[in-house]
């Protein structure tokens, strides 16, 4: 067998053990909420990660901008968005809920396991 004919093989015999893209959602843990920046699960880095119980503050790079998410807690979490005056509305996560292209993308403050004495919205 030729040398290049032997490469072309054993490159075709390795790829699909190959790790996947560097781009690719991860696994969500049970127990945790994930946000992407951008739609599909992906974004500069990485996913910003929750896990109930509390609030806490989205990360900048997530912060009303967060175009995708995917829940794997065990209980209902709420989106928190705050409004002028002291407002603020929430959007419920339920476990198992997720969204490739999220609507509430730009709304997104943080996270909190309960509404907060928010307005539902």
């Amino acid at each position: 067998m030729r040398p290049a004919l032997i490469t072309s093989v054993l490159l075709a015999a390795l790829l699909p053990l190959a790790a996947p893209p560097a781009h690719a959602a991860a696994a969500v843990p049970p127990g945790h909420v994930y946000f992407w920046a951008e739609p599909g699960q992906m974004g500069p880095g990485g996913a910003w990660d929750y896990a109930p119980p509390g609030y806490k503050e989205a990360a900048p790079r997530v912060k009303r901008h967060a175009y995708s998410f995917d829940s794997h807690a065990p209980v209902t979490v709420y989106a928190i968005s705050f409004q002028g005056g002291g407002a603020c509305v929430y959007r419920a996560i339920r476990p198992d809920d997720y969204s490739d292209n999220w609507g509430w993308a730009t709304r997104f403050d943080g996270v909190s396991d309960t509404p907060m004495g928010c307005q539902a919205g």
